[in-house]
């Protein structure tokens, strides 16, 4: 079978090769726009979201035991603790549907639960205090609050349905690190005060720009590099001063084994969304009228279809809402607007990518449906109001 799956990718490469006419006009910017979507995620995302989440990622691998997840998210931990933790986690973590992913590999890769580890999927792009902000003063106060209740609320119901469905699924003990740090003579209070630095590190450089100035969110945007730079400061004395230098190797190493893992198929995945969607403002291989005809108004139609668009695209953080103030001004109904935001900022192509290779493509097909059936009812729900 696995030969027959690599026959079966050449041949679809070779084919589209042959018949595909890359000269004409709408092929050809369609592909630009791919690698300039790409060449925007790389330039804007990689060194101050990506790497850091990486780093993170691969420090929980070999600082954060096992039997600590295990206790805390999974299957059998307490389900108001963990699924409570899950679900505000995007109140902190300002990041994109792909950051958050080295994240979930690495709790996911110890042993938490898939409930638990689907809802901190979902929910952290989906929420975070200043996009919430933002969504009720660009587009309405109501709008904002719809956003934040739904993506706290579908993130635990989204843990529990995927939990329910696999109940009954042996899930065989997650292999250790290829490297391991010991715990022992250390202080907690140093590990913890080591990950809030990584964390505030993550936070401060992928810091937006507010709308008004003189709030602390502008005075924060305005010191965000001194910010990140202390934060990476403390980083560095910390892992020089509680990490071995063999420690130090090994967290480097396994920063190295999720890169491997993540890193390409983000790559492609954002590379695919590109030429399908375009960036923002610009064209890909779908028009974007298409798009704006087919989400006027609150019918089902129009809020199912911004739940699979929104599912599909890629939004960088706080982009999804100009782009939805540019869809409500050209008539989106405020129905479709909702279940783009709760469905958009979670989940995009590169995002089910990688969360296919974490944990397999039944339970990301699953993930993914539940994701859209939830944005879809929301919509609906929200749109008859």
């Amino acid at each position: 079978m696995n030969e027959f799956k690599k026959f079966f990718y050449l041949l679809a490469i070779f084919l589209v090769i042959y018949f595909v006419s890359f000269d004409t006009p709408i092929m050809t910017s369609s592909i630009l726009e791919g690698f300039y979507l790409l060449q925007d995620y790389v330039r804007e995302h990689t060194l101050t979201c990506l790497i850091p989440a990486l780093f993170i990622a691969g420090a929980i691998s070999i600082m954060i035991s096992q039997s600590a997840v295990i206790k805390y998210f999974g299957a059998d931990a307490n389900r108001f603790l963990s699924y409570t933790v899950a679900s505000v986690s995007g109140s902190i973590l300002a990041v994109c549907s792909c950051t958050i992913l080295p994240l979930f590999a690495g709790i996911y890769r110890r042993g938490a639960g898939i409930g638990p580890a689907t809802a901190f999927v979902y929910s952290g792009p989906a929420i975070n205090i200043l996009a919430i902000i933002l969504t009720s003063k660009i587009l309405g106060w109501q709008l904002g609050m719809a956003r934040a209740f739904g993506a706290i609320f579908f993130s635990v119901i989204i843990g529990l349905i995927m939990a329910f469905i696999y109940r009954n699924e042996k899930r065989e003990t997650p292999p250790a690190p290829k490297t391991a740090v010991s715990t022992e003579g250390r202080s907690p209070s140093k590990v913890v005060f080591f990950f809030l630095a990584m964390t505030a590190v993550l936070i401060f450089a992928t810091w937006a720009k507010p709308t008004t100035t003189g709030t602390l969110f502008a005075m924060i945007f305005n010191a965000k590099w001194l910010l990140s730079g202390l934060s990476l400061a403390i980083v560095l004395m910390m892992a020089f001063s509680i990490l071995s230098k063999d420690e130090r190797t090994d967290w480097i190493i396994e920063t190295w084994e999720f890169s491997k893992q993540i890193i390409p198929l983000l790559f492609i995945g954002v590379l695919a969304a590109g030429f399908f969607l375009g960036r923002p403002g610009h064209e890909g291989i779908i028009p974007s009228h298409y798009i704006s005809d087919l989400v006027g108004g609150n019918s089902f139609s129009s809020v199912f279809f911004a739940s699979v668009v929104g599912a599909l695209m890629y939004f960088a953080t706080l982009t999804e809402i100009p782009i939805l103030q540019g869809l409500i001004g050209a008539g989106m109904g405020k129905g479709p607007a909702l279940a783009l935001l709760l469905a958009g900022p979670a989940l995009s192509l590169p995002n089910m990518l990688v969360i296919k290779s974490v944990i397999g493509t039944q339970k990301t097909i699953v993930y993914v449906t539940l994701v859209v059936v939830m944005s879809t009812i929301a919509g609906l729900v929200f749109g008859s109001l």
